[in-house]
């Protein structure tokens, strides 16, 4: 039995709309090992991100893994966390803010852009409740994961499918896997590296650092590892460097298991030697700066790279609620919104609540036994 009807309040000659839901990855809601504690239990049991037996990964993530990890986690998100709360959640809201205001300017129908987490709030469940509240009745879901992988995308697309599998009137569904070669997206990212250089001049090396996963998961048939590289070729031939004047390499890596390489540490570690002093270090693959980028890459990374003999090492950050950001997904949401009536540019409110009006009339005559 469905769990949730999505329109038990609907009525004949309701308004419809469409909606936009942006998915990032989460957060916790405080940077205290109780909060972390109950992210990384939830972003841990995802069977996409730890393929492992289930039993025998119910004992480690409960028996060790939460029993150590969240005090050091909580350690590392208070030297990011601001005023305002995480740095992932506010930047993905701003985000989100910002889509609804570029998507409203080209198109007049009712298009509602939202944004949700993966794990931690707001969550996906919730926010397609608030879809269907609204009226919501063809969705466009956007993961913020410009090249796709099985952990992130088609994790987002399971919560998805997990929520409306419980609905008794599902809406019509779009889906974008993937946008890592989206001429506006690298377009983006060349503009962001641009600005920086006019600010602060030109490395000696663009290090391009990509989210890493398991080497496993990529023999596999995951994309992400030939996505990430085609991302950085394009963003290469963009910016007109050389082969030696960019290095892409992949963070993040836990456990003992071999992931992706070369490995974002052991690169910085070794570029002082190759007479490398001064880098710029880029992050194609998050759209909004978070723990990982603000903490590992600008602040754990640089100590390391200094240790290691290097003299200058600078963050770029992400693309966030930028302008340029902001104009490449908006491309991106119009086009695959192509088709539906609150997509059109024409769209009519005033013939469109006319039509709800005919339709509630007609209903009401048929309910009434009337002609």
């Amino acid at each position: 039995m469905p769990h949730y009807l999505g329109q038990a309040d609907f009525r004949h000659g309701s308004q419809v709309a469409s909606g936009v839901l942006l998915v990032n990855l989460g957060t916790p809601e405080a940077p205290t090992p109780r909060a972390v504690r109950r992210y990384l239990a939830e972003f841990l049991s995802d069977p996409r991100i730890v393929e492992a037996p289930r039993w025998l990964w119910w004992l480690a993530l409960h028996g060790v893994i939460l029993r150590v990890r969240p005090g050091r986690s909580a350690r590392l998100y208070e030297k990011i966390w601001t005023q305002q709360g995480s740095p992932l959640l506010t930047g993905t809201a701003a985000l989100a803010d910002a889509l609804q205001n570029a998507v409203k300017r080209q198109r007049p129908g009712p298009i509602l852009v939202r944004h949700a987490m993966r794990y931690g709030k707001p969550s996906i469940a919730s926010v397609l409740r608030e879809f269907a509240d609204a009226g919501v009745r063809r969705l466009l879901v956007l993961p913020l994961f410009p090249q796709y992988s099985g952990t992130t995308t088609a994790s987002a697309l399971d919560a998805v499918s997990a929520e409306l599998a419980g609905w008794r009137w599902v809406p019509e569904l779009r889906f974008v896997a993937d946008y890592h070669a989206e001429p506006r997206y690298i377009e983006a990212l060349a503009r962001s590296v641009e600005a920086h250089w006019q600010s602060h001049g030109r490395a000696q090396r663009l290090v391009l650092s990509f989210h890493g996963i398991p080497q496993r998961y990529f023999r596999a048939g995951d994309p992400y590892f030939c996505q990430c590289q085609a991302t950085a070729r394009a963003l290469r031939e963009r910016l007109d460097l050389g082969e030696d004047e960019i290095t892409v390499c992949f963070q993040s890596r836990v456990g003992r298991e071999a992931w992706l390489a070369p490995y974002t540490d052991e690169v910085l570690k070794s570029l002082p030697r190759q007479g490398v002093g001064h880098v710029q270090v880029l992050c194609p693959g998050f759209a909004i700066d978070c723990l990982e980028t603000l903490e590992e890459i600008a602040l754990t990374n640089r100590d390391r790279f200094f240790t290691a003999g290097g003299e200058r090492l600078e963050y770029i950050p992400a693309l966030n609620a930028s302008e340029d950001h902001v104009a490449a997904l908006s491309e991106l949401i119009l086009r695959h919104g192509q088709g539906w009536p609150e997509f059109d540019p024409a769209w009519d409110g005033g013939r469109a609540a006319a039509q709800r009006a005919t339709s509630r009339s007609r209903y009401e005559r048929l309910r009434d036994g009337t002609r």
